[in-house]
């Protein structure tokens, strides 16, 4: 597969449940596809679902939405990533880019 064809998928986790979907998802499609890119994005109370149980496989992948980890008064560690906008313009501006948008 060139890199043209590697698929690109955003799964968007705003819940603690969707967010262990997520991580599921995304083990599953690493495992199935050679080179897949898959991000998880978390917002909403799936913010302190990731800081809370911090996932070795799934954290290097997943994007924290910066207003949520303000509401909060929290940080996101290593390897979690903070988008550089919310989690809306964030996923808005994936899908712009031709990530596929899944909601865990």
């Amino acid at each position: 597969m060139n890199e043209d064809q590697t698929i690109r998928i955003v799964l968007h986790a705003p819940t603690a449940a969707a967010l262990k979907r997520a991580r599921s998802n995304a083990g599953n499609l690493q495992a199935a596809q050679p080179r897949p890119l898959v991000r998880i994005v978390v917002n909403a109370e799936a913010v302190a679902a990731a800081l809370d149980e911090p996932s070795p496989a799934a954290d290097a992948i997943t994007l924290v939405c910066r207003n949520t980890l303000n509401k909060l008064g929290r940080s996101a560690p290593a390897p979690l990533a903070i988008l550089e906008e919310g989690a809306v313009l964030g996923l808005a501006r994936m899908q712009r880019e031709g990530w596929s948008y899944i909601r865990a």
